[in-house]
């Protein structure tokens, strides 16, 4: 009763409410479904998101495409007319309806008229609750899944993964290293009772967010307790630890991308500090402090490449930071010098102060901005949940305001202590050295057969004068 009287004043507040897009009134359904609702400012739309916590990291490496195979089985149908019917069902409501399965979580994303949010989340809770798993409808998943993922995972595609032959520089280095599983999980040999094990143990609703932003229904928040609120809860499972272990790599690797060309990128990845006295936005000015200074070194004075840049990613616990340039094969050499002597002075001198206050000040503005609509919102939300904390988002403007220079000088100085790892992705050969292979072998055909033409010659005299 408190929480359907929470909801009712909060719905009365909406119009305030709206002017802060951090500020997001949330509740907790008695069953530990969370529940934040955020009045929007596109009229007559709803965007809903449901966040289940399981993710492909929650499995060992040859179990990985569970939660992937379960999502598409949810979306398999509700009675004979199967995964079209309910498709139309959606259809008539006027929405539209997907879902991702990430390392960390299972997520349901709806757009959908207002006048409709119930009878669409109505559609979304038979889809997760009373979906019937068959056999059937799980081989057909699996085929799904299957071409998702590029097709039948054949032995000599195993064996060219193992040979480092068509993964991005990314994903090789994350194998190497142990962050990430050497073999693509297939989902083949998945079962039906695994499928209905995972459904049971992890779709439940002490484990979901459920997020509507939008033009909010009055009737909601009793909607949404009469229905959503009548799932059983379950004793949550702990999260398993990484399927993968840590290994050291190679510092310099090629890796082979095509047959011929004389394109090239360069990959230099650093292993992200896990530092607790650093801000977590000193990393985020830092790359924006990087991606700069490359574009001046390696585009406006060198003329390497046109579009350098760094990037963060994610791999379990561990993150790497990577400074990256398209380049010409002929050209590696003087980009990995040019990077080199870049990394050396932000490690030697630090960084520029007015340089970046400016970057610093950019980064605050474009926040204003970087979110728009209640699709964007309901988006930003599902990204930053773990920063959601009585009622409202963190800052993220705030906790870029409060980095100082010292502390991305420190953070300088921890990421290039280490040597880090350089890929280079090129194609086999480039076509200036294929061209002077073709004029190579052209040249030695020609001299074989004219020496050829010249002993058939002789033989024949020879052969003549007898």
């Amino acid at each position: 009763m408190r929480c359907m009287l929470f909801a009712c004043l909060l719905l009365i507040a909406l119009p305030s409410l709206a002017l802060d897009r951090l500020q997001v009134e949330g509740y907790l359904l008695p069953n530990g479904l969370q529940v934040l609702l955020k009045p929007g400012t596109d009229r007559a739309h709803v965007a809903i998101r449901l966040v289940v916590g399981v993710g492909l990291s929650d499995f060992s490496c040859a179990q990985q495409e569970l939660p992937h195979v379960l999502e598409h089985l949810l979306f398999s149908g509700l009675d004979d007319s199967g995964e079209g019917g309910l498709e139309e069902r959606m259809q008539s409501l006027g929405g539209e309806w997907n879902a991702f399965t990430s390392e960390t979580d299972t997520t349901f994303v709806i757009e959908a008229p207002a006048r409709n949010q119930r009878k669409v989340l109505d559609l979304l809770f038979q889809a997760v609750t009373h979906t019937e798993l068959t056999e059937a409808r799980l081989e057909a998943a699996r085929k799904i899944v299957e071409r998702e993922d590029g097709g039948h995972y054949s032995h000599l595609q195993r064996w060219l993964d193992h040979q480092d032959l068509g993964k991005d520089a990314s994903n090789q280095l994350a194998v190497e290293m142990g962050l990430r599983c050497a073999d693509r999980a297939s989902a083949a040999g998945i079962t039906l009772e695994q499928i209905k094990q995972v459904r049971q143990q992890w779709y439940a609703p002490n484990n979901m967010t459920l997020i509507v932003v939008g033009e909010l229904d009055k009737l909601l928040p009793a909607y949404l307790q009469r229905t959503y609120g009548e799932l059983a809860a379950i004793l949550p499972s702990d999260h398993p630890a990484p399927p993968v272990t840590r290994r050291a790599a190679e510092r310099e690797r090629t890796l082979m991308q095509g047959w011929v060309g004389d394109a090239a990128k360069l990959h230099w990845y650093f292993v992200q500090p896990t530092a607790e006295d650093l801000p977590p936005g000193v990393w985020d000015l830092l790359q924006a402090y990087l991606d700069w200074a490359m574009y001046k070194k390696l585009r406006l004075e060198e003329g390497l490449s046109y579009s350098p840049g760094s990037q963060a990613e994610a791999f379990g616990d561990t993150g790497l930071i990577s400074l990256n340039a398209d380049l010409d094969r002929s050209d590696i050499k003087k980009a990995q010098a040019a990077l080199k002597n870049l990394t050396q002075q932000l490690h030697s001198h630090g960084l520029d102060r007015a340089m970046f206050e400016r970057l610093k000040a950019a980064a605050v503005a474009r926040l204003a901005w970087a979110v728009q609509g209640d699709s964007g919102l309901a988006d930003y939300y599902w990204g930053a949940l773990s920063d959601y904390e009585e009622g409202r988002f963190a800052d993220p403007a705030r906790a870029l305001k409060e980095v100082t220079l010292a502390q991305a000088n420190e953070a300088v100085q921890q990421l290039f202590a280490d040597p880090g790892y350089v890929r280079i992705e090129k194609p086999l050969i480039g076509y200036d050295d294929l061209a002077l292979s073709i004029t190579v072998v052209a040249i030695l055909g020609a001299l074989l057969i004219l020496s050829a033409c010249i002993v058939l010659v002789r033989y024949r005299q020879r052969s003549a004068s007898r």
